[in-house]
C-alpha cells in the first residue's frame, strides 16, 4: 500500500529537508523513525518521495511525503509518537501505486515573514507591494537564485505583500522554484521597503538576466513552505503533546517564528 502524508516542521535545527550524511535533516529523521517502526524492509523498498526540498533553517506548514508500507495502521497511529518534536505528520491518505508528490504537485506557495520587532526598522509597504507584483508572470530568475544548470525561467502565479496579525508577509505561488529563489526575492523586497532599492531595479534584473548580477538570500528563519497543492484531501492525524511543547519553546526564542504557531 502506498500512503501520502502532510508533513510540518520547524527547520531551525535541520540542515535542510534532504538527507545528508552525518547531518540532521528532515528526511533523515523521518526515515529513521519509519525504520524504527518497522514499516518497511528497506528504504529502497519503501520508494520514499517528498514534494520538494527546503534549505537549512527553512520551515514547512505543508510538505508532502509518500512511501510504501504493509503496515498502514501502524504508520498512521504511531508515527507522531516516534518523530522528534520539531516534525509532525498532520494528515494522511492512501494514494495509487507510484504516486510521487514531487510530480503530482500543481503549485507551491511560500511565505516570508519579515522581522517585526527590530527597533528603528520600518517598511514602505506600498513600494514593496508594487515591487512584488513585478515578479508575476514568466521570467528568467538568474539574478534571484542559484540555477545550478537548471532552466532559470519560472512562472509565478501570484506575488504579493500584505499585513496579517501585525506581521509583514510576502507570499509567492508558482509551479516550481529555483534554489534560494524566494529568499533572494525577499532580500530585495526588504531593501525596497527600507528605501535602498526600487521596483525599477527588479525589472532591470529580470529583463537583463545575462548581466551576471546575483542578489544574496535573506535569512531562512522567516521562510515557510506554506502549501503544496497536489489536488488531494488528507485525513487529519492526532498530534503528540511533545510537539506542542517544543513549538512553544521555539516561538519564545525566535521572533520570526511567532507566526510558525499556525503550522501546529
Amino acid at each position: 500500500m502506498r500512503l501520502a502524508f502532510e508533513v510540518s516542521y520547524i527547520g531551525s535545527f535541520f540542515y535542510g529537508s534532504q538527507q545528508q550524511t552525518g547531518k540532521r535533516t528532515v528526511m533523515g529523521e523521518i526515515i529513521r523513525c519509519l525504520g524504527e517502526l518497522n514499516l518497511f524492509l528497506s528504504e529502497s523498498d519503501a520508494k520514499i518521495a517528498m514534494s520538494g526540498r527546503t534549505d537549512r533553517g527553512v520551515h514547512a506548514k505543508r510538505q508532502i511525503i509518500a512511501f510504501d508500507t504493509e503496515y498502514s495502521e501502524r504508520a498512521v497511529t504511531a508515527i507522531n509518537k516516534k518523530l522528534p518534536p520539531d516534525i509532525r505528520f498532520t494528515g494522511w491518505l492512501e494514494v495509487p501505486p507510484g504516486f510521487n508528490p514531487r510530480f503530482e504537485a500543481k503549485n507551491r506557495t511560500y511565505r516570508y515573514y519579515f522581522p517585526s520587532d527590530i527597533p528603528g526598522i520600518s517598511y514602505d509597504t506600498d513600494k514593496m507591494k508594487a515591487a512584488a507584483a513585478v515578479f508575476e508572470g514568466i521570467h528568467d530568475f538568474s539574478s534571484f537564485s542559484r540555477p545550478e544548470g537548471k532552466d532559470p525561467r519560472r512562472e509565478i502565479i501570484s506575488s504579493k505583500i500584505f499585513i496579517e496579525d501585525n506581521f509583514l508577509v510576502y507570499e509567492i505561488c508558482g509551479s516550481s522554484f529555483l534554489w534560494n529563489m524566494v529568499r533572494c526575492i525577499a532580500f530585495c523586497l526588504d531593501l525596497i521597503g527600507k528605501g535602498a532599492m526600487s521596483a525599477e531595479d527588479i525589472s532591470d534584473a529580470l529583463n537583463n538576466p545575462s548581466s551576471g548580477k546575483r542578489f544574496p538570500a535573506a535569512s531562512p528563519e522567516g521562510l515557510i513552505l506554506w502549501d503544496v497543492d497536489a489536488g488531494i484531501k488528507f485525513t487529519p492525524m492526532t498530534v503528540h503533546e511533545k510537539s506542542i511543547l517544543e513549538t512553544n519553546d521555539l516561538i519564545k526564542k525566535y521572533s520570526q517564528l511567532k507566526k510558525i504557531s499556525e503550522i501546529w
